[in-house]
């Protein structure tokens, strides 16, 4: 029997680019929002602690399930084994969100909806 599938999802939170691991990403019952579900963290089998990891692991404690904003999410990958997650700073880096609205207001022509006549 197959192992259940992980995937990687990189996300950006208040200027920090965040790396984690789940069993199970989905589009949610949240209109706009992305769920992360059975976040899964590497095991301690050696006495190096990643700091990184050890602060994701602590703001995540307890979470079962999270929602994500769309416009927040970076990339979704489904990988074949686990690394470790990541927390480092947005800046400096080439990692940016793609600055689109994600709603048109209507009458605006086209797009967002029927015209006012």
């Amino acid at each position: 029997m197959a192992s259940e599938p992980i995937y990687k999802g990189v996300f950006v939170n208040q200027g920090k680019v965040y790396e984690v691991y789940a069993r199970h990403v989905s589009q949610g019952a949240l209109f706009g929002f992305i769920e992360i579900e059975k976040l899964v963290f590497g095991a301690r089998t050696s006495v190096v602690v990643d700091p990184s990891e050890e602060k994701i692991k602590s703001e995540f404690s307890g979470v079962r399930r999270t929602y994500l904003p769309m416009h927040s999410i970076l990339r979704i990958d489904e990988v074949d084994e686990q690394g470790a997650s990541k927390v480092r700073d947005a800046e400096g880096s080439n990692i940016a969100q793609f600055p689109i609205p994600m709603y048109t207001p209507q009458g605006q022509g086209g797009k967002g909806g029927p015209t006012e006549r």
